[in-house]
């Protein structure tokens, strides 16, 4: 395995776990997410999804596209994990925001109900993990997942 098929495989399994830790939060300790949270899972599942068929497309085109997709997706993480620190979570209401018509539009929350239904709304869902705002940690990853693409280019030779 190269380091670019080591990097993409991390990003996958970066953001299916942070989709698993948050699923875990909201089934098991009742942390209800907000629609920028769903969000915010949703573009892990994306980042995933393209890490894998970034290996999956052998060749140094294949893994650019990966790579160039991963870097967008991460860089919308990022501006809807800022936006619920900043705006949305002082918000009384996340109704009609940008976050609940993209997941809406998907029909995520008729699909798959379990994972990609906002059951709180911002201001509520405002919580800390280990002393610091849940989107922070999300924004971290998003920052990371992006680092850990660029490291993924593919050379010339």
């Amino acid at each position: 395995m190269t380091a670019r098929d080591l990097g993409l495989a991390a990003i996958a399994a970066a953001s299916l776990v942070a989709v698993g830790i948050a699923l875990t939060l909201q089934y098991r300790w009742e942390m209800q997410p907000c629609p920028w949270c769903i969000l915010q899972r949703l573009i892990f599942v994306v980042i995933a999804a393209v890490a894998l068929l970034g290996l999956l497309w052998r060749g140094r085109f294949g893994a650019r596209v990966a790579v160039l997709l991963i870097v967008a997706l991460a860089g919308c993480g990022i501006a809807a994990a800022l936006w619920q620190h900043f705006v949305a979570a002082t918000a009384e209401t996340c109704a009609l925001t940008l976050a609940e018509r993209i997941i809406s539009t998907l029909t995520l929350d008729e699909r798959w109900p379990e994972i990609f239904t906002a059951y709180a709304s911002c201001k509520d869902a405002a919580v800390n993990l280990l002393g610091i705002p849940f989107e922070i940690w999300s924004l971290t990853l998003f920052v990371l997942v992006t680092v850990a693409a660029v490291s993924a280019w593919p050379r010339s030779r």
